[in-house]
């Protein structure tokens, strides 16, 4: 009896099917971050914003002559440009010769310092502030200078916050340059001086002005450490949104300054984005970072004494200040938060189990309560952020392929920048029965989580994307040229390859929700409070009881925060996602 042979299926279309499947991949990829972003992102800012400018169902613009007519805008906008450009300016003097001896340099306890100089990055603003604070009120270490309450302590504290931002990024590149080109030019006669300001120099400019844009960035949106720090007397625009908020009750003046900031936002992320490709284009000139030694911390032999020596020795002794200065506010927060009436003990630790009076709940409830959203906030990050970093990590062959890529990666760094007090304002307004939906989405439990996503979305794709950018490839074509069908070479190349910069990206987006403060103080119930809210409103009370409780739940979230980010650091692989 014949048995029929089993029919092979047609290979013209299995690719067709493999194709199909491809293309309704990227498309998913493309919609999901689409939608999330107008959803949660574009349309509560839209309704917040439009709250000042839609008055009877009309259009009305008047509140722009309104609100700049008035010498507290113009008050405000100044000290927010000011202060990011003063912090900026002393984190970019700082931080290049920081980079340079933690990137350049090799010596034993290198990977802790690195480590260090990244924690005040990741702590809560709120964290900052009350370190601050600490150390410069009456009775502090600091106190004699009275610059509690100044425009040059909340100065301090940005450079503190963003002195990392600066070293990682240019030490990520400065790690990568070939010395060659530099040892060439003090062969030829060229000082230590000489050599880098004409070689290093120039090519590092890419990544200076790039971490210079996402620290101006950063000092002009600043929200926590501004509050803690300048009460009413100083304040940025982001502070300034929340006092007419929550304190005036005036949206119009709100939705103008949201407006001022948006486009304070946007040129700095064009600023940054056009730094960010000339850095990646550098470090295409680059050898790989396997092939770059990195140079010992001491005179090479047969180099004339104090020939380059010098260099090395002053970016070494500002970068130990710098470290000492760093150190200070994070001990004197420790040991503060171990004083009491009567000495010293762990008294202001025991109160964190109670109520303190006026609570809704316990520190360690309202700790709970924070861990469980950011473990929401982070998977949200994680999906979305992931997505967006996928799609524009390709590299399209198209003009128009390439400005879409672009613009879409501009447009989800948009929420780093935005005033997440607009975007927790603008939750409240859109929520109740959005699109016409019979549902109230503000008593939903995962609205907090999908906030702090927003926020944690860009920190995820800045991580993952250099990553995935860095995939030669030669990889994936040989890939093909093996038989991959394009998922798979999706699969195994770009999402394998890809997965070793999660655990960074983890540390990142758990942290930020976290810490985040802004859009969670309009949006965490009275009976779930997370803990950044719940130590404002402990350093708002008066009493030493209050304020001791205030420093130790801050000693719990700043070591919650810097452990959380420190173990997932060490989980990542080499090189990946080293700019942050």
């Amino acid at each position: 009896m014949a048995v029929d042979a089993p029919t092979r299926p047609d290979p013209v279309l299995a690719t067709a099917s493999g194709r199909g499947r491809v293309v309704a991949f990227w498309s998913v990829a493309v919609a999901v971050p689409l939608l999330f972003l107008g959803i949660f992102f574009a349309w509560p800012v839209t309704v917040m914003i439009a709250q000042g400018f839609v008055v009877d169902g009309q259009l009305d613009l008047g509140g722009f002559a309104d609100v700049f007519s008035r010498p507290r805008t113009w008050r405000i906008i100044g000290l927010t440009l000011a202060q990011a450009t003063l912090g900026t300016a002393l984190s970019v003097l700082l931080g290049v010769p920081g980079a340079y001896v933690l990137y350049r340099h090799t010596f034993r306890g290198r990977s802790f310092l690195r480590a260090f100089v990244t924690v005040p990055f990741v702590l809560p603003t709120v964290v900052v502030g009350v370190a601050f604070r600490s150390l410069l009120v009456d009775g502090g270490p600091l106190g004699f200078l009275h610059l509690d309450g100044t425009f040059a302590a909340i100065v301090a504290a940005l450079v503190f916050f963003n002195y990392a931002v600066v070293v990682r990024a240019v030490g990520g590149l400065w790690e990568r340059l070939d010395p060659r080109a530099e040892q060439a030019a003090r062969a030829l006669g060229a000082s230590p001086w000489t050599a880098f300001r004409t070689v290093t120099l120039p090519a590092l400019t890419p990544a200076i002005a790039s971490a210079a844009s996402l620290a101006f960035l950063f000092c002009a949106t600043a929200f926590g450490t501004v509050l803690v720090l300048g009460g009413l007397q100083f304040g940025t625009i982001e502070t300034e949104i929340w006092i007419q908020t929550t304190q005036f009750l005036d949206l119009r003046a709100a939705a103008v300054l949201s407006v001022v900031q948006l486009v304070v936002v946007a040129g700095t992320l064009v600023v940054a984005g056009r730094a960010r490709s000339r850095r990646e284009r550098a470090l295409g000139l680059t050898l790989p970072s396997a092939s770059v030694r990195p140079l010992r911390l001491r005179r090479p032999a047969g180099m004339p004494p104090g020939d380059g020596h010098g260099l090395t020795l002053v970016a070494t002794a500002v970068t130990a200040l710098v470290v000492l200065l760093l150190a200070l506010p994070l001990v004197n927060l420790v040991v503060r938060s171990l004083r009491t009436g009567d000495g010293w003990g762990l008294d202001h630790y025991s109160a964190l189990g109670t109520t303190g009076g006026s609570l809704t709940v316990t520190v360690w409830q309202a700790t709970l309560n924070s861990l469980r959203v950011a473990l929401d906030a982070t998977v949200i990050a994680l999906v979305v952020g992931g997505l967006v970093a996928l799609v524009v990590s390709r590299r399209p062959r198209r003009a128009v392929g390439r400005r879409a890529v672009a613009g879409l990666d501009a447009l989800f760094m948009l929420p780093l920048g935005v005033s997440a007090v607009t975007v927790g304002f603008g939750f409240l307004l859109s929520m109740h029965h959005p699109f016409g939906l019979p549902v109230d989405l503000r008593t939903n439990p995962l609205l907090l989580p999908v906030a702090q996503a927003v926020v944690a979305v860009p920190l995820v794709v800045r991580v993952v994307l250099p990553v995935l950018r860095a995939i030669d490839p030669r990889l994936r074509e040989a890939a093909a040229t093996l038989g991959a069908t394009p998922g798979r070479v999706l699969r195994t190349v770009d999402l394998s390859i890809a997965a070793r910069s999660l655990g960074l990206a983890v540390g990142f987006a758990f942290a930020a929700s976290l810490g985040e403060f802004g859009a969670t103080s309009f949006l965490a119930r009275p009976d779930r409070p997370t803990l950044p809210v719940v130590i404002f409103r402990l350093i708002g009370r008066p009493g030493p009881e209050s304020y001791g409780m205030a420093l130790a739940a801050s000693v719990v979230l700043a070591v919650l925060t810097a452990g959380i980010v420190a173990a997932c650091e060490r989980l990542r692989a080499p090189g990946a996602g080293g700019e942050w």
